[in-house]
């Protein structure tokens, strides 16, 4: 099927409820390139954007590639260096960009921690991380209880290791809490709620004896593993609903 920007923005806009993020969210969530008017034939997916990204949209014939970390982010940029390949490249190759942020953060079904949470196993869910007034994450109860291994194994992308497991607390975990990408500090939240076992993106050397001392086991999954779950789920709902033809583009950093 073809699609215009248009047509497929107003798509995204209702499925993710991004309008209900514009004041709390830095990401100029939306389309925040188009194209010159054609339409599109297949939408690429992937968790950043930059020229390598854009590079093998390009060469896999996608029209419009959906990201988690867009191109613009609060105030706007100097068109130079960098950004400016970045913006010729799309633009030559008539590539338009969707970014979605926050929105696929906290997203109930589509969302990063709405399918952390299904991969973990968590039963009992409740909303979890407050950020700018808002809680983006989970939490639950992981029935039977299991080791922090056996955690790593479920949330793990590829069979990607994660960027660090600090295993301080509980040999078995009854209960989870999960908040993608970078979201160190908020292990303290989790602290504080009597939470087993921590899930998130990245680690902090200022929380890591927080967590030895309260003896919360971390998982430090990788900001990029922990967020491909609410693009792929994104992709699968567009070529489920839209029968759209959608690729996922990989390109990890291991951090």
């Amino acid at each position: 099927m073809q699609f215009t920007t248009r047509k497929l923005d107003a798509y995204f806009k209702s499925l993710l409820d991004i309008e209900n993020f514009s004041g709390i969210d830095d990401s100029q969530n939306g389309l925040q390139v188009d194209n010159n008017g054609s339409e599109i034939g297949k939408i690429a997916f992937a968790v950043d954007a930059n020229l390598e990204t854009f590079k093998y949209a390009a060469c896999r014939g996608a029209g419009l590639l959906f990201v988690h970390h867009g191109l613009l982010w609060g105030d706007p940029l100097r068109v130079r260096g960098n950004y400016r390949e970045r913006l010729k490249f799309l633009m030559d190759h008539n590539i338009a960009l969707y970014a979605v942020h926050l929105p696929l953060d906290a997203h109930p079904r589509l969302g990063n921690n709405a399918v952390l949470a299904e991969l973990v196993g968590l039963k009992e869910i409740q909303p979890f991380g407050l950020y700018h007034g808002r809680k983006i994450g989970y939490k639950g109860v992981l029935d039977p209880p299991i080791p922090v291994q056996e955690a790593v194994k479920r949330i793990s992308f590829s069979g990607r290791p994660p960027l660090g497991v600090f295993p301080f607390g509980r040999d078995l975990n009854g209960t989870c809490a999960v908040l993608s990408g970078g979201a160190p500090r908020e292990a303290l939240q989790a602290i504080e709620e009597g939470i087993d076992l921590y899930i998130t993106g990245e680690a902090a050397h200022s929380v890591y004896h927080e967590l030895q001392e309260a003896r919360l086991n971390m998982i430090a999954g990788g900001h990029h593993s922990t967020e491909v779950w609410g693009v792929r789920r994104v992709m699968e709902h567009c070529a489920a609903e839209l029968s759209a033809e959608v690729e996922f583009v990989d390109v990890p950093t291991g951090l």
